[in-house]
């Protein structure tokens, strides 16, 4: 039987081959022709499926083996063209991994990262130069980090190389929204230094000018964040009574902005006639706006939405990172320096301290405008109460001379001379000593050596430990509440850059 399956097997072989050479002669091709060749043998393949195994890897009649042949088996080569993603691998294809389809499908191996975005320094919403670096999970902001020193002009080291009446246009532009409260701060440092009494009316008129910038600040700032969430109708209505604000500055010293009003010994000169009437007026018609602005936007749920729970700050943490003004206040913690440490004669008047207890931008926003009022209430007593008398310390070497005696004596004349080019000696000690401004506490920390100019001005800005706060205020927030945080948080960058 296998002497048979031989001869069998050899006689299919012959006639195979015989059968391809009568196709090719058919044909008329040569045997090298691998497309007839593969045509006769899937031909052939059919009736001599028992006999024969086919692959079609190989495509010459070679090589169809007989059952008794060795078997192909892939082996390394033919296999390394299997072994990436593409038969044709580029170093871009090979960093994929190849999926069987029989397989178990695997998890796909994936790295992720937050995303870091550049809020500001350009950006409207960053009321000012600020650039704020943020880490982003999706839209909720994991990390932000406050960048600053785009405003940075060294003002500390250059008070200490002009005299003491030459540093108040400096102090002027810290915060440069309420500017007459900076001044404020700096005359009663240094009057504590020269240790002198200001005449009762000069404090007056200090109070009253302090209370109009706290009343600009705030407009400015609850205008500003009711535009930060949707509101624009409102913000018209605050620049309409700035305006005012800053023609009453223009007609108490002749400029609206930097003032340069409050000297140390008193202000610069009386306020004029009609003034008081004037200021009367515009606080009657401020609260009607404050109660427009309540009805729209302090009312309104959607306002609530975007600032109830933005930038809660509990009591304990406001403390820790040395918050104060309304950021302070807003937590429960009832601190005002015009009540606890009273200066100019806040004593004298009576007024409340609002205080919040949430700790978030709804609370701030209400804050302000409740301080709004009180601050309208403070300068009705003054209007009220204003005192008549000298308007500066009668201290001629401090106080610069009249005019009138500048015209007449020439000793006038050089003694005003002499005060405005080399200013006036201070005796040698240090004080730090503290407002309550808009944003905050203003403190100056002066130290001077006996001569005209101060040996070292160190300032303790309102907003700076408000902006460092907002790394942690901002921590689980979206990204579109961080505009709302900002605007809440009241910063100006002139008192934080110096």
């Amino acid at each position: 039987m296998a002497a048979k399956s031989d001869n069998d097997r050899t006689e299919a072989r012959e006639h195979f081959e015989n059968q391809l050479r009568f196709a090719f002669v058919k044909y008329n091709c040569a045997e090298e022709n691998e497309d007839v060749t593969e045509v006769l043998i899937m031909i052939w393949f059919k009736k001599y499926l028992p006999i024969f195994r086919y692959t079609s890897h190989v495509r010459d009649f070679k090589t169809c083996v007989l059952l008794n042949a060795k078997r192909w088996a892939p082996d390394v080569d033919f296999m390394k063209q299997f072994e990436g993603v593409a038969i044709y691998p580029t170093e871009e294809i090979e960093k994929y991994f190849k999926v069987i389809y029989s397989s178990i499908v695997r998890p796909v191996e994936r790295k992720l990262q937050n995303m870091w975005i550049n809020f500001g320094p350009q950006h409207p919403a960053a009321h000012g130069v600020l650039r704020l670096i943020l880490e982003l999970d999706g839209e909720t902001v994991v990390r932000a980090d406050p960048h600053i020193g785009y405003l940075h002009r060294a003002t500390e080291k250059l008070m200490e190389h002009k005299h003491y009446t030459q540093n108040l246009p400096f102090v002027d532009r810290f915060d440069y929204v309420s500017t007459l409260a900076n001044e404020q701060g700096f005359a009663i440092a240094v009057e504590t230094l020269l240790n002198i009494e200001v005449p009762p009316r000069a404090k007056a008129i200090r109070v009253l000018c302090s209370e109009l910038s706290r009343i600009a600040n705030h407009l400015l700032n609850i205008s500003g964040t009711i535009l930060d969430a949707g509101g624009i109708t409102p913000f018209f209505w605050m620049c309409e009574e700035r305006e005012k604000i800053y023609e009453l500055h223009e007609r108490l010293c002749g400029a609206r902005v930097h003032c340069a009003y409050v000297r140390p010994g008193g202000v610069s000169q009386d306020i004029p006639i009609g003034f008081l009437d004037d200021v009367h007026e515009f606080c009657m018609k401020l609260g009607e706006r404050c109660d427009e602005t309540e009805d729209i936007a302090t009312e309104n749920r959607l306002y609530y939405a975007r600032t109830a729970g933005i930038g809660a700050v509990k009591a304990h943490e406001a403390i820790y990172h040395g918050f104060s003004g309304p950021m302070l206040r807003c937590t429960g913690v009832k601190w005002d320096l015009r009540i606890a440490l009273p200066y100019d004669g806040y004593d004298l008047y009576d007024f409340d301290v609002p205080v919040g207890t949430m700790g978030d931008s709804y609370d701030r926003h209400l804050l302000r405008l409740i301080e709004l009022r009180q601050s309208l209430r403070i300068i009705n007593q003054v209007i009220d109460t204003m005192p008549a008398g000298e308007i500066r310390t009668d201290d001629s070497k401090i106080s610069l001379p009249l005019r009138a005696e500048m015209k007449t004596s020439m000793e006038a004349l050089i003694h005003h001379f002499k005060l405005c080019t080399e200013g006036y000696i201070v005796p040698p000690g240090a004080t730090y000593t503290a407002v309550e401004c808009p944003k905050g506490e203003l403190g100056f920390y002066m130290v001077a050596d006996g001569t005209s100019k101060p040996y070292r001005v160190g300032i303790r800005s309102c907003s700076y430990n408000h902006l460092a706060g907002l790394s942690f205020m901002g921590k689980g927030l979206m990204l579109a509440d961080i505009s709302i945080l900002i605007a809440t948080i009241d910063i100006v960058f002139g008192d934080i850059d110096r």
